[in-house]
């Protein structure tokens, strides 16, 4: 499917970018190199702009793939990179995602997630027909309870097998 681009009303949701009008790398890579990001989102190093490229790229290549659908949360008018919110593990034929979002360090408390996921959600329920849509996060991460919560999700509770950093996964629920 083709990248869709979402007003989120106080931010928009593009495709992630590295290109001559928007390059979004040097935000990727210092979000990435935060102590608490690190800690959560063990499987991607950007420490370089290489790395940030294939990052750019892999999220582009989910898009066409019907994989994984990822906006950049996007500030209106200079594009500046936020974060990312996505629908990861897409499945059209079950009408199934799992929601993700992460916010850059320095807009973290602005309530930029929940904004973005809301936007995210709607697109999945409305745009894709997604029925369902799930949310994971380790439970020592109460910034991600706080968005699974105002993002109108129902908590399941943790589940059996535990996170790749060790803590236990906490899962959460949203139908349409």
């Amino acid at each position: 499917m083709e990248p869709v681009e979402i007003n989120a009303g106080t931010y928009y949701l593009r495709q992630l970018r590295a290109d001559r009008h928007i390059d979004d790398r040097r935000v990727l890579m210092e979000a990435f190199a935060d102590p608490t990001h690190r800690k959560y989102v063990l499987n991607y190093r950007l420490r370089t702009l290489d790395e940030a490229t294939e990052y750019v790229a892999l999220r582009a290549a989910q898009w066409a793939g019907d994989e994984r659908c990822s906006w950049a949360i996007a500030e209106p008018t200079s594009g500046r990179l936020l974060g990312e919110v996505g629908l990861r593990e897409l499945d059209l034929d079950r009408a199934y995602a799992e929601a993700t979002v992460w916010v850059h360090p320095s807009e973290r408390g602005k309530g930029i997630a929940t904004t973005a996921l809301n936007a995210a959600l709607r697109f999945g329920f409305g745009g894709l027909g997604l029925t369902e849509v799930s949310y994971r996060h380790e439970e020592s991460n109460t910034a991600s309870a706080i968005v699974a919560k105002r993002c109108g999700f129902t908590l399941l509770g943790p589940e059996q097998t535990p996170a790749p950093t060790g803590e236990r996964l906490i899962r959460w629920h949203r139908t349409s």
